[in-house]
């Protein structure tokens, strides 16, 4: 693979979801990645917490990443509540048990990166 520099806009891409009792009720873009753009090393993409929504706790091998970008959560990192809200970045250790919540009104989106060349090198073990 050819690796170049590219630019993605979070509207061209399309938006997945997660709406179970385990993984939890999100929805999410993976913008840069292997297999998905000529990219290699990072994968990012942005995520989305309606009122109420949440990701599951779970754990991975990979560090990770969180910019929150708009609204107000609570993420849970190995067993410990911090509120997040715009403008907060957390850094989430390798195999570190960790979620997030959106408890309040509006929307919480943010912005999630990981050190390897494809999203589908993160293996979730949802808790």
């Amino acid at each position: 693979m050819d690796v170049q520099p590219i630019v993605v806009h979070e509207s061209d891409v399309d938006r997945e979801a997660w709406d179970d009792p385990v993984r939890g009720h999100l929805g999410f873009r993976v913008l840069l990645g292997g297999g998905m753009t000529p990219t290699a090393g990072l994968t990012t993409g942005v995520a989305y917490l309606a009122p109420g929504g949440w990701l599951g706790r779970h754990r991975h091998a990979p560090p990770e990443v969180y910019f929150v970008v708009e609204g107000e959560g609570t993420v849970f990192l190995d067993g410990v509540e911090h509120a997040v809200t715009a403008g907060s970045s957390v850094f989430v250790p390798g195999d570190v048990e960790h979620g997030i919540h959106n408890p309040g009104g509006s929307l919480l989106r943010f912005h999630y990166v990981f050190p390897v060349d494809s999203f589908d090198a993160v293996e979730y073990r949802f808790s």
